[in-house]
């Protein structure tokens, strides 16, 4: 027997799935409507020490010219880790990350009055019709291509203020910013360029053919936009973090949050460019079997996005989970690889070791602290609250005060911004006892070394 319902047969198919042996490797190739909702079958479930291999789409503005998406990105489909329970974590291992796209398209938005209700991320609405959510067509190429199905009117909820169209290289390490004729040649064949995927239903970006940046040239370092756990209730995926979520409270479309409910999110959405290959994310388990979801792969992007968007592609991920029984974390730790950590958090050299012993021994110190990186991710409405979110649950997790983690964070870290205007990474050295008390010492000794 199977039961309609917004994901067809797929939806029962995963309600079965978590009945059975946890599995190896799970494969993910199917999206969300842009909602990340607990009470929602996952896929799954993947045994603790297993893969999740997944085929993601595009993240940001295919979805934001596609209002039948209700989140502002199309992420995958959650996939459930065995033995997961609400207060644990969930560790992944970024194990690749590979572009796939051959080109893509971006740059700054502006909101299109009349095209949505109180959010354009997750209310549309078309502006004749009225229809909420509508399905779209696109007739031709240009900002004014995404076409309600039931009337007709120009529907999507954002256009350019200023945009480009960037191709990439055969090793994805390059990408050059093109001409008017060589975007709109694009756009003509635009889900091929962006190599979408089968079961994505967004209205591809390269579509619109921005062409206001021609012959830039920027360096790939692809990252997750978009990496954690579902939250512990329904959430539009892109509001999944304590910036754009606290655009939920007391919102006028029916996915509004009150200021206690936005604290049930796992700040998955962080745009912070060190979630990337070889690094180690901690998530909390905030729902029953935690619900590993990803996508918004962004092929580069400097500190903050400041333009509010960048280089969105689609893409295949690899990624190993384990379950940390008992862990209750309020949002993701991170263990980013070596390159990525600031200068003054880097572990220390064996010759930077033995110059500060000589001087300890010269001031009667007989020992060193034993230290090693940490980055705690802090969220808010703005950087400020969110450099205090940070800072408090670093506090929280490490059993230390919230100045002294403010000395550590100036003396061996540094506070760095993910996302403009709220998403923070408070990195600082934090003492190996500490590390270990909370079992996340050999995490760092993974990345880093021993101390």
């Amino acid at each position: 027997m199977v039961a309609k319902t917004p994901f067809g047969e797929q939806e029962m198919k995963g309600a079965a799935e978590q009945t059975q042996v946890a599995h190896e490797t799970v494969y993910v190739d199917q999206f969300t409507d842009g909602l990340l909702d607990p009470s929602r079958p996952m896929l799954g479930p993947v045994r603790s020490g297993g893969h999740i291999v997944a085929n993601t789409a595009p993240g940001c503005w295919g979805p934001m010219i596609t209002p039948e998406i209700r989140g502002g990105h199309e992420v995958t489909r959650p996939v459930a880790v065995e033995g997961a329970e609400v207060g644990d974590a969930i560790a992944i291992r970024i194990r690749d990350i590979t572009v796939a796209s051959i080109a893509t398209a971006s740059g700054n938005d502006q909101w299109m009055t009349g095209r949505f209700v109180g959010d354009p991320y997750v209310a549309g609405r078309c502006p004749e019709c009225g229809t909420m959510y509508p399905r779209t067509r696109i007739e031709g190429i240009g900002q004014t291509s995404v076409r309600c199905a039931n009337c007709g009117a120009d529907a999507t909820p954002f256009t350019f203020t200023n945009g480009y169209t960037i191709v990439f290289d055969n090793g994805r390490s390059v990408g050059v910013t093109v001409h008017q004729e060589a975007a709109e040649e694009i756009a003509r064949d635009a889900r091929r360029f962006a190599a979408m995927p089968e079961n994505s239903i967004q209205n591809s970006i390269l579509t619109f053919a921005p062409h206001d940046l021609v012959g830039l040239v920027g360096r790939l370092r692809p990252f997750l936009g978009q990496l954690g756990t579902t939250p512990g209730r329904t959430f539009p995926d892109s509001h999944n973090a304590g910036d754009f979520g606290s655009f939920l409270i007391g919102a006028k479309h029916e996915y509004a949050l009150s200021a206690e409910e936005l604290e049930q999110r796992t700040d998955g959405h962080m745009d912070i460019d060190a979630v990337r290959a070889g690094a180690i994310l901690i998530c909390p388990v905030k729902a029953p079997g935690g619900g590993i979801y990803l996508g918004d792969m962004h092929a580069l992007q400097g500190d903050g996005e400041i333009a509010g968007h960048t280089a969105d592609v689609a893409g295949m991920v690899t990624l190993q989970v384990e379950v940390l029984k008992g862990l209750e974390l309020d949002g993701p730790v991170l263990f980013p690889v070596l390159e990525d950590l600031p200068f003054l958090a880097r572990p220390l050299t064996a010759e930077e070791k033995e110059r500060a012993m000589k001087v300890a021994l010269s001031y009667g110190l007989l020992d060193l602290e034993k230290s090693l990186p940490i980055s705690v991710i802090g969220t808010g409405p703005d950087l400020n609250a969110a450099t205090d979110n940070g800072l408090a649950r670093a506090a929280r997790l490490l059993d230390m005060s919230v100045p002294e983690v403010k000395n550590r964070a100036t003396i061996t870290g540094a506070i760095e911004i993910g996302r403009h205007p709220g998403v923070v990474q408070i990195t600082f050295r934090a003492p190996v006892d500490r590390l270990e008390r909370k079992g996340l010492l050999h995490y760092a000794e993974e990345m880093y070394g021993a101390a």
